[in-house]
Parts: structure tokens; C-alpha cells; sequence
């Protein structure tokens, strides 16, 4: 999968799951909204008093699953990395990133709590079972900072 193909597919699925860590260290899960930029960074808002928000605030591991629900496409992404709060100017390009993919975000700019959250790769693993034989791509972080 090249560079492009990531990005396309990554960018065609705007509802994913991302899971992070309890206080407890158990896992938690979420559907959330995301938008990716050209460095494979994966943006989404949510209320600072949510689960995912507090844990994501105290330990900054994050995952997601991209696709493999859609009949007939058997493709998927595996995603971890780490969570960030852009402040300032990397805030704003960040927001219109998430804007270009949800026209409808700036609405909740006046929500009580909103926050924006940034989740920068660590590890990528692409997975097509459409193919025989099946065709996996891991990325390890020099990979990945490669594609950037």
C-alpha cells in the first residue's frame, strides 16, 4: 500500500474506533469522528468530562480500528500511538483539518468543554483480506516518519 493509498483509506472511513486506557488499566472504547492530515495524524474532538477524555488526559496511549465493517471490503487498519492538546496556531490548522471532514464540527465550538485532541503514530498495521493471499503491511515508527 503505498503512501497515497494509506491516506485515501484512512481519510474514506470518517467513524472509527479508538480505545485507551481506564484508571483501572482496563481497555475503553469509542466511536469517534476523525480526520487525518498528510502526516497520518488523526484528529477528533470530544467533552473533557468523557471517559476517553480523562483517560487520554492521564495516559496518552491511544488505538484505533479503521474499516472492516463495510460488506464486501475486507481491508483495516490497526493504529496506536500517542494523544496531544494542540494550543495556538497548530491548533487551528489542526481544527480546519477536522473541518474539512466535519463542516458541521464548528458548531460545537460553543459546547461547554470541547476539546481537540491529535493522535501521532507509533505503529500501523494495514491488513487486506480481499487479496489471496492476504496481504499485511506493518509500519514501525521509522516507517512511518519515511511516509511523511
Amino acid at each position: 500500500m503505498s503512501r497515497t493509498e494509506l491516506l485515501v483509506f484512512m481519510r474514506s472511513h470518517r467513524y472509527v474506533v479508538q480505545a485507551s486506557v481506564s484508571p483501572n488499566a482496563s481497555a475503553q472504547a469509542a466511536v469517534v469522528g476523525v480526520a487525518v492530515t498528510d502526516a497520518f495524524e488523526i484528529v477528533f474532538d470530544t467533552i473533557d468530562s468523557t471517559r476517553k477524555a480523562a483517560n487520554l488526559f492521564r495516559n496518552p496511549r491511544i488505538a484505533f480500528v479503521i474499516g472492516g465493517w463495510t460488506p464486501g471490503d475486507e481491508r483495516t487498519i490497526q493504529y496506536e500511538g500517542a494523544v496531544d492538546r494542540p494550543q495556538g496556531a497548530e491548533l487551528e490548522r489542526l481544527k480546519e483539518v477536522y473541518y474539512a471532514a466535519f463542516p458541521e464540527g464548528r458548531k460545537r465550538l460553543s459546547w461547554p468543554g470541547i476539546v481537540y485532541l491529535r493522535a501521532r503514530p507509533t505503529w500501523i498495521r494495514c491488513s487486506d483480506f480481499n487479496l489471496d493471499p492476504t496481504v499485511i503491511l506493518e509500519l514501525a515508527p521509522d516507517q512511518i516518519e519515511a511516509l511523511r
